[in-house]
């Protein structure tokens, strides 16, 4: 007689406002592969450092020039208090101005509701961008609050303004 598998799920009542982000970094140039390498010991770092909400991260590969991570947070002002934080605050706005020859992008997914996603110097869509139409990260979609449709304004500073990215 076959044994059946084992059957479980997750009890996720502890955690209403759960959200999960993945977050990937492609090598699109030779100089992207210093700067990928370059931010290894900084995401670990990080990570480390246990920034409160953050209740697990996972890292992957896609391809050998294409990493990945996965992370679970509490709920999404600890995750926006902390990627407006330096370290991270500080990465982003070298980053978005100069992608060192890699290409950057992150999806996000919101337990009470609500997705977003972007992409910054990817050659060709990955993950959402695959079957959804792409459009420009400007104006009501420039950042990740009012692409998942979270209502209210951040208690945390500004990562980088629109205004300041364009001028």
């Amino acid at each position: 007689m076959a044994q059946h598998p084992k059957r479980e799920t997750v009890d996720l009542s502890q955690y209403p406002d759960l959200v999960m982000i993945y977050l990937g970094m492609q090598v699109n140039a030779l100089t992207g592969v210093k700067t990928l390498l370059g931010f290894g010991p900084k995401i670990s770092a990080a990570v480390n450092a246990r920034p409160d909400g953050l209740l697990l991260h996972e890292s992957f590969l896609f391809s050998p020039r294409h990493v990945g991570m996965r992370q679970y947070w509490r709920d999404y002002e600890s995750l926006e208090a902390w990627s407006r934080s330096d370290p991270h605050r500080q990465w982003w706005q070298k980053f978005i101005r100069d992608t060192g020859g890699t290409g950057f992008w992150h999806e996000m997914y919101l337990r009470r509701g609500g997705v977003e996603a972007v992409y910054v110097g990817m050659p060709s869509p990955v993950g959402l961008g695959r079957f959804a139409p792409v459009v420009p990260a400007r104006g009501p979609m420039f950042t990740a609050r009012k692409r998942a449709g979270i209502g209210g304004d951040s208690t945390a500073p500004e990562g980088l303004s629109e205004r300041d990215l364009y001028r």
